[in-house]
């Protein structure tokens, strides 16, 4: 679930705290020249994935979808069903009666594919929404965290374009933020997730075959 969960918000996040991390940044390189310099990377998207409430709030917009999930099914089930129709009464149709099922078929994959967009960009934004939501109140947890344990600067390698080609384990922060947010939450571990709920994204029905 974990894994699952961290891909679904990197395919659908976009910081918002880079001016806070550039703020950040640029204070902590103020200030290095006077003290010993102390660095930590964090994965932090990850890290806002893999806490509790994030689990949990992510499994929550899973069962939110779930309806529209079974009717992008149902409706993709019906297109395939009469697609098998028409193939198989080819031979006793006249043409006109060919090319009206033909052309409700269209119709009905059209929507079919308009409904499984809105719904994935519904399902896309939601998670965006949560994601920086819970982002913004997780680095308030690891901004306490650094200046308690004395860090002089946080990078994070979640990033695509992270400066950081090698970090000892030691360095790797990550596992304390995400204990100090559930600890904070107080929002316990999330039971297994079932399996309808273990897909990273809104599953959209399965795109038609052509006719």
């Amino acid at each position: 679930m974990k894994r699952t969960l961290t891909l679904a918000v990197l395919a659908a996040s976009s910081l918002t705290l880079g001016a806070v991390a550039q703020t950040s940044a640029t204070h902590a390189a103020s200030t290095m020249s006077a003290a010993p310099t102390k660095i930590a990377v964090i994965a932090f998207q990850a890290a806002v994935a893999q806490t509790n409430e994030g689990q949990r709030d992510f499994a929550d917009l899973q069962q939110k979808f779930q309806p529209k999930r079974a009717q992008l099914k149902t409706l993709n089930d019906q297109i395939e069903s009469e697609k098998k129709q028409l193939q198989a009464q080819s031979a006793t149709l006249t043409a006109a009666q060919s090319a009206e099922k033909t052309r409700q078929i269209d119709e009905q994959t059209k929507q079919l594919q308009r409904e499984a967009q809105d719904a994935q960009s519904d399902f896309q934004q939601s998670v965006q929404d949560m994601y920086n939501s819970l982002a913004s109140k997780v680095y308030d947890v690891l901004n306490t965290y650094a200046k308690a344990h004395s860090y002089t600067l946080v990078v994070d390698v979640s990033q695509q374009q992270s400066p950081v080609l090698w970090a000892a384990d030691s360095t790797n922060i990550t596992k304390e933020i995400v204990d100090a947010y559930n600890v904070k939450s107080g929002v316990p571990a999330p039971a297994a997730a079932a399996p309808a709920a273990q897909s990273g994204g809104l599953p959209s029905a399965p795109k038609p075959a052509s006719h």
